[in-house]
């Protein structure tokens, strides 16, 4: 049939490039090159060389009588021109033939290459409330969609012609001169078809877009805020971003911002509270109630006879932040204890001898009367430490300055006789 038989070359190349055994069926070719050609397209960032080869294998072995004679004589045999040649097809068109030409969101990238849109970025602002019982919040945001009159294609005809301006490039070229002898060249959009490399007509303009292929669309995104979820955390709405034509639609991302709660702090999955004892209550103990932040009211109260100093921490398990994704987990619950103490002139001399009765005695490093007679009296007064340290900051700043004010000419020596 063909005059002479081919010398017989490697047959196993194409079935180890798409992973599959020399008696793989038809399916199975179908479901190898659908995982790697996804994995490894361009435009999601995979080797074109290796897309192309992956295309080259599935375009022969999907055809019977390409597949028969690469079985026998390898790929040499298909290379001279057995079977109709093979391997000389565009990659994209049979990426396109076998998905339908939209496996990436978008239309046919046949002659024009997708690019990747941008995300669109909001702060969501949430209360320390929203994150420890979850929250739903709806949000009405505008975006660009294709003209569904014209299918994004700016006209009625569905086609375009060439910018001259750019020559279809969307691109200009500017230069300008700079110096003596210096030229400088700068790259912008083409003012003409703004950056696109197309022109329509007037006439031939979409009546409902006006030719600019999209239009706008009021839509209501429903965030679910997931108990747990941290500060600075994104929820992201895939391919909800504005639509352009040859252009895989972009992410909507919102990235939580937590406010400020007057009166728990969050630590990762701890919560932080303080909580103001007057002397009584540290001494004898104490009793309250703290109304979480789901409204559960905690009794909190302390054991008998337990005295509460000055900056005492306790904790509570399991009434912390619950954990992501986890809830029924949760941190704990820090409670900071401050004491107030009763102001100077509040307690009569009685009450502080019958204080002193009680409290544990003083230290026994009396004073003699001779050492008293040897002692200088002070005086002391209240002071508050920051405002007494942001004097002395600023007196300090003055006597700097005044030492640059005095005069610095030459001085001079006297003259010795």
């Amino acid at each position: 049939m063909f005059g002479r038989a081919p010398k017989k070359s490697d047959n196993s190349k194409y079935y180890d490039i798409l992973g599959v055994s020399n008696s793989a069926s038809q399916d199975e070719l179908k479901k190898a090159y659908r995982k790697a050609a996804i994995k490894n397209h361009p435009d999601k960032g995979g080797d074109p060389e290796k897309f192309k080869e992956l295309s080259q294998a599935y375009e022969v072995l999907s055809d019977p009588e390409k597949r028969e004679i690469y079985d026998q004589y390898g790929e040499d045999a298909l290379k001279e021109g057995m079977g109709g040649g093979g391997g000389s097809h565009n990659p994209f068109d049979i990426f396109e033939s076998f998905f339908g030409g939209g496996a990436f969101g978008g239309g046919s990238s046949r002659g024009r290459r997708q690019k990747q849109g941008d995300d669109v970025v909001h702060s969501l602002k949430v209360s320390l409330e929203d994150l420890y019982n979850g929250a739903s919040k709806k949000l009405s945001l505008t975006r660009n969609v294709l003209c569904p009159k014209c299918k994004g294609k700016g006209s009625k005809s569905g086609a375009s012609g060439r910018c001259y301006g750019c020559q279809g490039t969307g691109m200009k070229i500017s230069t300008r001169r700079i110096g003596p002898g210096m030229i400088q060249q700068m790259q912008h959009a083409c003012n003409e078809c703004k950056g696109s490399g197309e022109v329509i007509s007037d006439k031939d303009k979409c009546t409902q877009c006006k030719g600019n292929k999209v239009t706008q669309e009021k839509k209501v995104l429903e965030v679910h805020v997931e108990k747990g979820m941290q500060h600075g955390q994104k929820i992201v709405f895939q391919g909800e971003a504005d639509e352009a034509p040859d252009t895989v639609t972009g992410d909507i991302v919102f990235v939580l911002q937590l406010k400020d709660h007057p009166k728990f702090k969050r630590k990762l999955d701890d919560l932080y509270v303080e909580h103001t004892l007057n002397l009584t209550e540290a001494l004898c103990g104490f009793q309250f109630a703290l109304t979480h932040l789901d409204g559960r009211q905690l009794l909190i109260k302390s054991n008998p006879g337990e005295v509460i100093k000055p900056g005492q921490h306790k904790a509570i398990n399991d009434e912390g932040m619950p954990h992501h994704q986890r809830p029924f987990m949760k941190g704990c619950l820090y409670i900071q204890f401050n004491v107030e103490f009763p102001d100077s002139g509040a307690l009569s001399l009685d009450q502080c001898r019958t204080l002193e009765m009680i409290l544990p005695p003083r230290p026994g490093n009396h004073l003699s009367a001779m050492e008293l007679d040897e002692c200088e009296e002070t005086n002391l007064h209240d002071v508050n430490m920051e405002e007494e340290l942001r004097r002395k900051k600023q007196q300090q700043q003055e006597e700097a300055y005044d030492e640059d004010d005095e005069p610095s000419g030459p001085r001079v020596q006297c003259a010795q006789q």
